[in-house]
């Protein structure tokens, strides 16, 4: 049986399916064309594809995996599995030996974790699509922007130390006028009674 798995009897067994069609599809050429040799043509190639198809059913599927080398059985759905690595159940008896639900359930979470990636890919993908090529621009304007609001609340600052100022002056002005009214009533109070007299 080391011979059906060795690469020389693949090898063999692809060209032996390569050149059975190649005969069989001759054949059908020259039946269709209505040349000499045709029947005998399509005879021997559909024996050799016959036997073939006969060999591939006899021996079955080659799997091409190479998991079974680290979990001895894993086409079976119903074996235990421990993988080598582990050393054995006795050896650590925190591991749990793997069966075909377990497999089930570990796949199905990486499904699940497969498909939040893939809506995170989108996401991004979306996200790359975006055009940001006016972006700079707003940035420039906002940023001008900031710079023109400081440079008016700087001014207004200072317009409120001016317009403290003038309010003290106008406070002073104030002052000043009532003492003047207070020195022109005296004055026309002293006129008339100079004019009384």
């Amino acid at each position: 049986m080391s011979f059906v798995k060795s690469k020389s009897f693949k090898y063999a067994k692809n060209l032996l399916i390569g050149v059975g069609a190649a005969i069989v599809l001759m054949g059908a050429l020259f039946k269709l064309e209505s040349w000499e040799f045709a029947s005998e043509l399509l005879i021997v190639g559909l024996t050799t594809e016959a036997i073939i198809f006969l060999m591939l059913g006899l021996l079955g599927p080659e799997p091409d995996y190479y998991w079974n080398k680290l979990y001895p059985g894993l086409d079976d759905y119903d074996a235990r599995l421990q993988p080598l690595t582990a050393g054995g159940v006795n050896n650590m008896p925190d591991v749990a030996p793997l069966h075909g639900d377990v497999v089930e359930r570990q796949l199905g979470g990486m499904l699940t974790e497969l498909q939040s990636m893939s809506k995170s890919m989108s996401a991004l993908k979306s996200l790359q699509e975006v055009d940001f090529s006016g972006t700079q621009e707003q940035i420039k304007s906002m940023s001008n922007f900031y710079t023109k609001m400081n440079e008016a609340m700087s001014d207004m600052a200072k317009s409120a130390e001016d317009v403290k100022a003038y309010k003290d002056q106008l406070g002073a002005l104030n002052k000043n006028l009532g003492s003047l009214n207070t020195v022109y009533g005296n004055m026309l109070a002293a006129m008339a009674n100079i004019g009384r007299q």
